[in-house]
């Protein structure tokens, strides 16, 4: 719990430094997961994806004409179908954004996230995973995404027979400010 609070601690104090740049732009962010757990060995139980949803609010900080620094502060369901594998976080995504042309965006970084489920189930309550995305600005304002993100920690609790690592699509919509 203590590096939870250590790492929103940072994030919110980077995003509060960046705040006094001209470039500056906030926003709020919702989506669709698609997500499941990757088990080692194969479960011998049924894993289906579990559809779940997102939403946030972000900041955007402009570093040069063509990166960016996007931090973001999210709810998202994850995990698997089986309601005992299900899995809900908050989640403080970092996106080093890189600008292609006008209305597209590809960019990459850190997630952490916490687990907001129940406590003593079996998983652990905090997690780092890579993301990487695209984005594409419909108008100034308005923008959809596509985003792909992979656990590197385990899931599980060390106890535990198998290994997972989580997987989610997301696809969003945002709203610039």
């Amino acid at each position: 719990m203590k590096k939870s609070i250590l790492v929103f601690t940072l994030l919110f104090s980077c995003l509060f430094s960046f705040a006094q740049e001209n470039d500056v732009l906030y926003g709020i962010r919702a989506g669709l997961n698609i997500s499941n757990l990757d088990f080692d060995p194969a479960p011998e139980f049924t894993n289906d994806h579990r559809n779940g949803f997102a939403f946030g609010f972000f900041g955007e900080f402009e570093l040069s004409d063509t990166i960016s620094l996007m931090p973001e502060l999210q709810f998202s369901a994850e995990g698997a179908k089986e309601k005992s594998i299900r899995l809900n976080y908050i989640q403080a995504p970092i996106l080093f954004k890189y600008r292609i042309s006008d209305k597209l965006f590809v960019g990459a970084g850190p997630l952490v996230g916490v687990k907001i489920h129940e406590e003593n189930d079996g998983f652990k309550n905090f997690g780092l995973s890579g993301i990487i995305g695209a984005e594409y600005m419909i108008t100034s304002e308005i923008f959809i995404d596509a985003r792909y993100s992979y656990g590197f920690t385990n899931k599980l609790d060390k106890d535990a027979y198998y290994t997972a690592k989580q997987t989610n699509i997301q696809i969003g919509i945002g709203y610039k400010i």
